[in-house]
């Protein structure tokens, strides 16, 4: 620890005998630093907030969300720094000053982009504008108000961008929405003439709306309906004959003895057989016949004579049995019609085997105009109030909370940080040549350095003896040493304060 401690002596006593080059050498480095930081341009920046309020009850009525109006204002924001509004930029300032042929305009527009910050809060509808101007051929003052003029200007665009750009895009917009509805509102036309020429053509060859295709399957399932329903009319019509074959048509008379006659009697028994459903080979009804021919033959006109009233039940019968028979000509009839036209149009299909497929293609292209001619009906109106509600109800609220403020004190660069650092980089140069002289040079601060170095023992060693006249000029020069350095401090203190003088009259 004692050699670590003589080391250190050593070291700072070479660094003292040398002590006047080190304060050359930091005088020389903080004048040439100071220099360097005096000719860096001062930045002015100029600050704004500004808030764009996007949330509407009569936007969510027809469909804008929160999140659509947040994404056009993130466009809006994003495109702030395009090259088109930075021209408009730099020719609504006191920029327009400065240049002299697009080849200056351009250079600014670089210049501004580099120099500008758009920035969105963790609050989306909080937008930050920032523009910072250090041009080195303006004054401090022209420079802070250029700063602010950007900043304004910035806000002025942003605005306008937000009013009246949702108008522009809505005409735009809508004209091309009218442009392509007027091509198809022609091709659809054009279509339904085809369409009606077709028709005219095949007119009459099958009932029925749509496609021949379809209107054959609805005839066919039409057929199969009419079959289903005849093979029940017929059923029904066939009961009824059975019906009405057993009922007499008219009522027997009445016998002396207050009976009924023989032949009443065998009518009736002969009734019953074919009402249990016995058919006309039954030997019990071949039997019943046979007496009802035979009571019949005898009775002659006396028989005639003695038959009742007409049966009401037989002409009931009658009846139905006239309805159900109409009701199967009917059917008969629907389904001979309806199989001739199947018929014809496969005579016509047979013959021309694409008037299916060119009927179909005519329907396939005029549904499919039909619903882009709707939609873009539909698109057109929905942009239109989209548009309305947007720039003329005063939907998107814009209030600017931070006016674009006048920059007093340079924002960039922190002079009196840089003057300071530039002395300690200076006193910290003037050790580090003083140190480095030290080791370049073949001398021995101690006797024990030099007994290691020449591996012989020192005897000893001979104190320096100073004489009177030479104790008062190393006095002397202390004095000088003393001032120079504090010269080197003072100024350092000058400049800083000269800094913040000039920041105050800025």
């Amino acid at each position: 620890m004692a050699g670590l401690y003589d080391e250190l002596l050593v070291l700072l006593h070479g660094i003292w005998s040398r002590r006047w080059i080190a304060l050359a050498v930091a005088w020389g480095v903080c004048m040439l630093g100071w220099l360097g930081v005096s000719l860096i341009p001062n930045g002015y920046e100029s600050k704004a907030r500004v808030y764009v309020n996007t949330q509407s009850l009569l936007e969510d009525k027809i469909g804008i969300t929160q999140v659509q109006s947040q994404q056009d204002l993130d466009r809006v924001r994003q495109t702030l720094l395009s090259a088109e509004n930075l021209e408009k930029v730099v020719r609504g300032t006191d920029l327009a000053q400065t240049i002299s042929g697009p080849r200056d305009v351009a250079g600014k527009i670089t210049t501004l982009r580099e120099h500008i910050t758009v920035l969105a809060q963790a609050d989306p509808s909080m937008i930050d504008i920032s523009a910072t101007s250090a041009d080195s051929g303006l004054s401090d003052g022209a420079n802070a108000r250029i700063a602010q003029q950007v900043v304004q200007k910035l806000i002025d665009i942003f605005q306008e961008e937000n009013l009246t750009g949702g108008r522009t895009e809505t005409r735009q917009s809508l004209a091309f929405l009218d442009q392509q509805i007027a091509g198809r509102g022609k091709q659809l036309e054009a279509a339904d003439k085809r369409r009606v020429e077709f028709a005219q053509r095949y007119a009459g060859v099958l009932p029925g709306a749509g496609t021949i295709s379809q209107r054959m399957d609805a005839a066919r399932l039409e057929i199969n309906n009419i079959d289903a329903q005849l093979v029940q009319a017929q059923s029904a019509l066939s009961a009824m004959n059975g019906q009405l074959a057993g009922t007499p048509a008219t009522l027997p008379g009445v016998a002396v003895g207050g009976g009924a006659s023989p032949l009443a009697q065998a009518q009736a028994e002969l009734a019953g057989m074919r009402a249990r459903g016995w058919t006309a080979s039954h030997p019990d009804v071949i039997a019943a016949q046979r007496q009802v021919d035979n009571l019949r033959r005898q009775g002659g006109a006396s028989g005639a004579a003695a038959a009742g009233t007409p049966n009401p039940a037989y002409l009931s019968i009658k009846s139905m049995q006239a309805e159900r028979a109409a009701t199967v000509q009917a059917l008969s009839t629907r389904k001979a019609q309806l199989q001739a036209d199947l018929n014809t149009m496969t005579a016509h299909q047979i013959d021309e085997p694409g008037v299916a497929s060119e009927q179909e293609k005519l329907d396939r292209d005029y549904a499919a105009l039909q619903t882009q001619y709707d939609k873009l009906l539909a698109d057109r109106e929905e942009i239109r109030l989209r548009g309305d509600v947007k720039t003329e109800t005063g939907a998107v609220q814009f209030s600017v909370l931070q006016p674009a403020s006048l920059p007093t004190a340079p924002a960039a660069p922190n002079r009196p940080l840089l003057l300071l650092g530039v002395l300690i980089l200076g006193i910290g140069a003037g050790i580090g040549v003083a140190f480095a002289i030290g080791q370049l040079k073949g001398t021995f601060p101690t006797a024990a350095r030099l007994e290691r170095a020449v591996g012989i023992p020192v005897a000893g060693s001979i104190t320096q003896v100073a004489s009177t006249a030479q104790v008062a000029l190393d006095k002397q020069r202390m004095k000088w040493f003393a001032g120079a350095s504090g010269g080197l401090a003072a100024l350092c203190l000058l400049l800083i304060v000269v800094e913040f003088i000039q920041r105050g009259t800025a």
